[in-house]
Order: structure tokens, then sequence, then C-alpha cells
């Protein structure tokens, strides 16, 4: 089989010796690994998310919201509680900086 029809053929079609054969006949790249920076926001939600973000009991992580030290990260409707948890973290001073 030729090397271009292997590759259009999916993985879990090939058998090994067609895998192998794609290996040798292209002989083993390696590529840069580029990491994959994730800039989305996490969340965690309500008191209990709180609590498992802190690492903290359910009464610690009430006293810790009622504190207002976290207040510019939480985002509250009606009961709901919607905490940033990067910020949260960053506001009561729990998150490492980064070196420079």
């Amino acid at each position: 089989m030729k090397v271009n029809e292997l590759r259009s053929k999916l993985l879990w079609q090939m058998t090994g010796e067609e895998l192998l054969c794609l290996l040798q006949g292209e002989g083993v790249k390696e590529q840069a690994v580029t990491p994959v920076i994730d800039t989305s926001k996490k969340y965690v939600y309500g008191i209990a998310g709180i609590a498992r973000l802190f690492g903290c009991s359910i009464p610690t992580a009430n006293r810790i919201k009622q504190s207002g030290k976290i207040d510019r990260a939480i985002t509250q409707i009606g009961r709901k509680i919607i905490v940033d948890a990067g910020l949260a973290l960053e506001l009561a001073g729990r998150k490492t900086g980064g070196r420079k």
C-alpha cells in the first residue's frame, strides 16, 4: 500500500502491519509539543463549590463568603451562587504569582 493511501485510512481501521508500514515509511518524526493554555475562566457553584476551592468545611466557606473578601468574584442571582475560581483565589491571597 502507498503511504498516501494509509494516511487517508482511519487509525482504528488499520492492521498492525499497515501501521508499522506507515511508521517505517515516514520515519518517526518528533514534533515540538505546544502547550495548550486554557484562557477560559473556571467557575465553582454554591457554598459547596467555595468549600472545595479553598479546601475547607462548608461553615468556613460560608464565613469566607460573608466576610466580603471575595465579593468581586461572586455573582449571586437569587439563591444561585457563581464564583470565578481564579479571581476568588487571587482575592483571598491563595494564588501564587508567576515568576517575572
